[in-house]
Parts: structure tokens; sequence; C-alpha cells
């Protein structure tokens, strides 16, 4: 019986199902936690320091709220007021339809960019040069063409949002074996299948990778975007806060930024590890 719990214990080892991989798994997150709360502390370390030595001069006393201590305090008053409910609503609803206009608009652009030799040719100059124009240049083309500032900072965050989604697609493509396609014609695959089976699974990471990117770039376009014609969002939220000298609710609100932003990347992140085809 101990020869045999022996063996059983060996084998479990050599799976990497026994006790050791446990304690391993369990030593990484610890220390992934740790590093985590470490960095944070470092950053809010620096920032009292750099206020603490600026308000070191009478001159300058009115930077005290900027603070990190006033700014956490800021959070729960904001909260109990529903001013970040309102702002994370509002904001998720414009940065969501922006993504999804772009995903939609961009995925199949870029398939067929990376499927059609002549179209890549034909669309590489144009899209390279609309691609290099700062998505807020839209805005007030986008003010004059829509009917209201809701419709055109959904605009503007798909103009910036497109065109990692798209490049990042084709770039998926083009790396897949030509041989692939071959093979499913020839075992009489139909055109959707040959999308649904072959190019989806192929690109997936890739399109995640173009996604995480292009949310990236919609959550800096989306905050200035908000500044002007709108009484909603992290934005407006903002500028309300600097009219009304209420410099603790501001930095509030650029902490929620960050911590919001963070959270949205390492979603991101853990869909590209679920379905990358590299695993």
């Amino acid at each position: 019986m101990g020869e045999t719990g022996m063996l059983a214990g060996a084998n479990a080892s050599a799976l990497g199902t026994g006790p050791s991989r446990s304690s391993a798994a369990f030593t990484g997150m610890a220390w992934s936690t740790g590093n985590f709360i470490g960095g944070l502390a470092i950053l809010f370390a620096l920032w009292w320091l750099a206020i603490y030595v600026a308000t070191l001069n009478p001159a300058m006393s009115q930077f005290a709220n900027f603070g990190p201590v006033p700014a956490l305090k800021a959070i729960g008053h904001m909260w109990e007021k529903g001013l970040i409910q309102k702002a994370l609503g509002t904001s998720g609803y414009r940065l969501g339809a922006g993504l999804l206009i772009a995903i939609a608009i961009g995925v199949p652009v870029g398939i067929l960019i990376g499927r059609s030799k002549r179209f890549r040719e034909l669309s590489n100059s144009p899209f390279q040069l609309m691609r290099m124009i700062s998505p807020l240049s839209w805005e007030p083309i986008a003010v004059i063409v829509f009917a209201g500032w809701e419709q055109a900072i959904i605009f503007l965050i798909a103009v910036a949002s497109v065109w990692p989604v798209m490049f990042s697609t084709a770039a998926g493509l083009s790396k897949v074996d030509p041989a692939w396609f071959k093979v499913a014609r020839n075992l009489g695959a139909k055109p959707w299948h040959v999308v649904t089976e072959i190019i989806v699974p192929a690109i997936a990471f890739d399109v995640l990778t173009g996604i995480r990117l292009a949310l990236g770039v919609a959550w800096i376009v989306l905050v200035p975007a908000e500044f002007l014609g709108v009484t909603s969002g992290f934005g407006y939220t903002i500028e309300d806060a600097r009219e009304s000298l209420e410099y603790e609710n501001l930095m509030a609100m650029l902490l929620i930024i960050g911590a919001v932003g963070y959270v949205l990347d390492t979603a991101c992140m853990t869909l590209i590890k679920r379905y990358s085809w590299h695993r």
C-alpha cells in the first residue's frame, strides 16, 4: 500500500498535478499580487511626495487638494451622489458602441486585405493616409454631420478604433498557411466553412490583440471628446470639477478612469490568452 501511494505521488508529480504544482501556482499568484500592490504603493507614495513638496511653498497651497488622500475621500462622496455610476454608464455605452462599429467594419475589411492582394495594394495608400489623421481632427466634421454629440462621440471612437482592428486582422490572416485553404477546397468546404473553420480560429489571437490596441486608443479619445457638448461621462465630470474648482473630484475621476481602463485591458488580455491558438 505504501509502495502504491509512492508510485501514485510520483506519477502525479510527473504529470504536474501534485502538490508541487499547486504550491508553485500559489507562490506565483502571491508574487503577482505582491507586485501589483507594491507598484501601486510606490505610485501613491511618489504622488503624495510630489504634492507635499509642492505645497511647502505657501504660494502653491491650493494644490493640496490634488493629493491622493483628498482624491480617495472624494471617490466615496462622488459614489454616494451617483456621479461615478452615471459617468460609467454613459461613457461605457459610447465606448462599447464605438468599438462594436469598429469591429464590425475592421474585421471584414481586414480579412479582405489579407485575402486579396489587389485590394490590399489599392487600399494601402488611402487607408494609411486616413489612419494618420488624428481622430479628434474629425470632431468639427462629426458635429456638423451628426444630429447630436452622442452620435458624434461614437463616430470619433469608431474612427480611432477601426485601424488597429483592421490591420491586426490582416496581419493575422497573412500568417495563415495557404495550404490550409487548398486542403479545405479539396475537401469540398464552402466559403462559409472556410471562414468559420479556418480563418476565424486562425486570426482570433490577432483580432483580439487588435481590439486590445483599439480599446486603448478609444479610451484616450473618449475623455477629451466628452469635454464639450455633453452633460455626462468621464470627460464632462472632469471638466465640471475643474470649472467648479473641486480639484479633489478631478483627481478622483482620473483614478477611476485609470482603474476602469486597467480592468478593461486585463479582460482583453484574459481573452487573448484564452482563445490564442498558440496554446
